[in-house]
């Protein structure tokens, strides 16, 4: 049927005009698509290089629009009282493609959802913001809905336009800063990012904030995409919150997926990691950030793309198919969550709308001094939302089974790394950043009950009072707890290392580091680590802070990791020292794994203490009393904790129950005979359970074989006592026979 020819209509206003030609209208659905108007239908489309447009109503019925330039097509079509439905066939140089016209439909946010955007409560924000595949109006096609308050106009751009988003412009939802746009026909695999208008006129074109999934880098476009992937892991995410987790056995091996082995995608580690952590023993791993970042460098704590898992190592459905694999494993799995800072890159979250938006508006509040990065502005709700929602998403979305949240104490003071004169106060003239405290409070009440079984982890290196206290619990700073599950106990770990690096000869005057820790152990809820951040940066791997020769290091660390393992805590340790690399971490090569060839001639020292570490971690998760009353003072009792001539450690760890475990370090290089311990008179002998000297982890195996009888010999304050063996640098476990 030949298309009839157009009728005019009604001309826009010359400021609407240019106003919507320049990506600057706030309300593109009022001037283009179909509007009833007097003696008809209006239709106009914008269609940049489009060499003619024409609408193909109901019954076959055809329109062709006229050109009105600019990339605008129009035309009347008469005797109409409602809009009726069409499509539109674009005519390009070359080709014509059929097409639904995206202005012809309503928004596809819902009140309720612009409610809670505006009140700063959406707790699923990724499903209203962002992109999201839907049939809306019985048309499939991809919802863009981005929170750009500053904006004068905001347009999609991507592949399905050749990038060039003119005729894609977005309309302002009310005052919620949201603005949305429903493209009719875009699916699956579509890459993306917004146009947006500043306020002072200049465009920025910028990825999704809410992307959940990106272009591998150094491209840095957004994708639609949906998931499909089918979970397995029902038994685990059921049994997962059975016991408390500061009441459970909780040993961790942190790792960076990309350097762990190089070049395994997120299916391929799903094959290789599970396997290895199980027979390892340890209970959960923890991945150093996992979400998207521009600079592989920054080892993941730089991010950008806060809702996307990294594509360098596949897919978001990937990304679960690993986590599902160690669930089915009964590995737990834990990630490192930085929501206190953002890099400055022009195509991200930086001053996103033209103005600054995530971060403070104040160059005191939101310039990093230390990383070059941006701080977030805690005190605007939406921002607030933004990360409250991202740490739901990854627990709810990807079943991870707790957060590490990274550099809590720069996000807590004011004066982080900073002179005086280069912060500014708070309200009452104190140092305390009062929005970040009231942040953090929200975002782990708020993950506490969305998703039951999770537990999270502060990085945070000061005395803040609370941090592992409940959030209704007033303490002396007059504030709540900042509700975490637990903290890294970072004086421990500088103190005990800072003990260990000592010649044998000189730990004698610096006993008191390996005992300070109890002077605190229960202020809070801690967990004790060796991280990645002390084998790296010329801070040596542990086995090479140790001092010593090559036999002797490899005993000091031996010896170490028993101590930790039996003090009150959880453990976490990073990739390679399990089996005593002595080089730094590399991202760029990952651990040294060629020490475990069988065709390295000192394979067996290193195998040795991984073989250690698997039966530390197999003996811990069999032994309550090194687990269950972790937090609380009636779980440790000091044997003998002053005998720093000797440099010898003893203490006894109890379960609920009152089962003990005694634990002796002997961090000097000689043997002490018939060393006398006092012990607890109501068992009448105690055996070995683990020794760091034995000769199958490459220790000179000095071990018990026979129970020690337990002898009517007042020692240590105790009406009975035991006289033992202690091997040279190493430490032993011991249990009631």
């Amino acid at each position: 049927m030949t298309a009839k020819k157009p009728r005019t209509a009604p001309p826009l206003d010359p400021g609407e005009r240019a106003r919507l030609l320049a990506g600057e209208h706030h309300d593109p659905h009022a001037l283009l698509g179909a509007h009833p108007v007097k003696g008809g239908v209006a239709i106009r489309v914008l269609r940049p290089w489009a060499r003619g447009v024409t609408a193909v109503l109901p019954k076959g019925r055809t329109v062709e629009l006229q050109d009105d330039g600019d990339g605008l097509f129009s035309a009347l079509v008469p005797l109409l009282r409602k809009v009726p439905a069409y499509e539109l066939r674009v005519r390009y140089e070359g080709s014509e493609v059929a097409v639904r016209d995206p202005y012809r439909h309503l928004p596809s946010l819902g009140d309720l959802d612009l409610h809670l955007i505006g009140e700063g409560r959406h707790e699923e924000l990724w499903t209203a913001l962002g992109s999201r595949t839907m049939t809306h109006e019985g048309v499939p096609g991809t919802r863009f809905a981005v929170w750009a308050p500053n904006a004068r106009g905001v347009r999609v751009t991507g592949d399905f336009v050749h990038w060039d988003g003119t005729g894609l412009p977005m309309r302002s939802l009310g005052s919620t800063g949201v603005w949305e746009l429903f493209v009719p026909g875009v699916g699956e695999g579509a890459v993306y990012k917004y146009d947006i208008t500043r306020p002072d006129g200049s465009h920025t074109v910028r990825a999704d904030p809410m992307a959940r999934r990106t272009e591998c880098p150094p491209n840095t476009a957004s994708i639609v995409t949906e998931s499909h992937y089918e979970w397995d892991d029902a038994e685990w995410m059921a049994r997962r919150g059975a016991r408390p987790p500061h009441e459970a056995p909780i040993s961790v091996y942190e790792l960076h997926l990309a350097s762990w082995r190089p070049g395994l995608t997120y299916r391929e580690l799903a094959v290789e990691l599970p396997a290895y952590i199980r027979e390892l023993g340890f209970t959960h791993v923890e991945f150093m950030p996992v979400t998207e970042h521009p600079f592989g460098g920054s080892w993941g704590y730089q991010v950008t793309g806060f809702y996307a898992p990294t594509a360098r190592l596949g897919t978001p459905d990937d990304f679960k198919f690993l986590v599902d694999a160690l669930h089915r494993a009964g590995i737990g799995v834990l990630m490192d969550w930085v929501p206190a800072h953002f890099p400055k890159d022009d195509w991200a979250l930086a001053e996103f709308d033209g103005r600054p938006l995530y971060e403070h508006a104040d160059p005191r509040r939101s310039h990093h001094p230390d990383w070059g990065t941006l701080e977030f502005d805690y005190g605007r709700k939406e921002v607030r939302n933004f990360l409250v929602a991202n740490a739901v998403y990854w627990c709810q979305e990807f079943h991870v089974d707790g957060l590490r949240v990274d550099a809590v104490a720069s996000m807590l003071y004011l004066d982080y790394s900073r002179e005086y004169g280069e912060w500014l106060p708070n309200e009452y003239g104190g140092r305390e950043n009062l929005d970040a405290v009231a942040f953090l409070q929200e975002m782990n009440a708020t993950v506490y009950r969305r998703c039951p079984g999770i537990v999270t982890f502060a990085e945070e290196s000061t005395a803040w009072d609370g941090v592992t206290r409940a959030t209704d619990l007033v303490g002396p700073g007059g504030h709540g707890g900042l509700g975490f599950g637990m903290k890294w106990n970072m004086g421990w770990m500088h103190d005990s290392l800072q003990y260990m690096e000592k010649e044998a000869v000189h730990r004698k005057y610096h006993h008191h580091e390996m005992t300070f820790s109890m002077v605190y152990a229960y202020s809070e809820n801690y967990i004790l680590p060796i991280s990645h951040d002390e084998v790296v940066h010329g801070k040596r791997a542990l086995v090479s802070k140790m001092p010593g020769d090559w036999w002797q290091r490899r005993a000091n660390h031996r010896a170490y990791l028993g101590f930790m393992w039996a003090h009150p805590g959880k453990q976490l340790l990073f990739m390679g020292q399990e089996f005593a690399q002595g080089s730094e971490w590399s991202a760029d090569h990952g651990p040294e794994w060629w020490l475990l060839d069988p065709e390295y001639g000192a394979r067996a020292d290193h195998r040795g203490v991984q073989d250690l570490v698997r039966d530390l971690n197999r003996v811990y998760t069999a032994t309550p009393p090194l687990w269950e009353r972790d937090t609380v003072p009636e779980g440790f009792q000091w044997v003998v904790g002053d005998a720093a001539d000797d440099n010898v450690l003893a203490f006894l760890r109890y379960d609920g129950f009152g089962s003990p475990l005694l634990a002796v370090c002997n961090f000097s290089p000689v043997v002490r005979h018939d060393y006398r311990l006092g012990v607890p008179d109501a068992f009448a002998a105690w055996g070995e359970v683990l020794n760091t000297d034995a000769a199958r982890y490459g220790g000179s195996d000095v071990v018990g074989t026979d129970p020690v009888k337990t002898e009517s010999v007042p020692w240590h304050g105790r009406e009975a006592s035991v006289r033992t063996t202690l091997p040279p640098l190493a430490t032993v476990w011991l249990r009631p026979a």
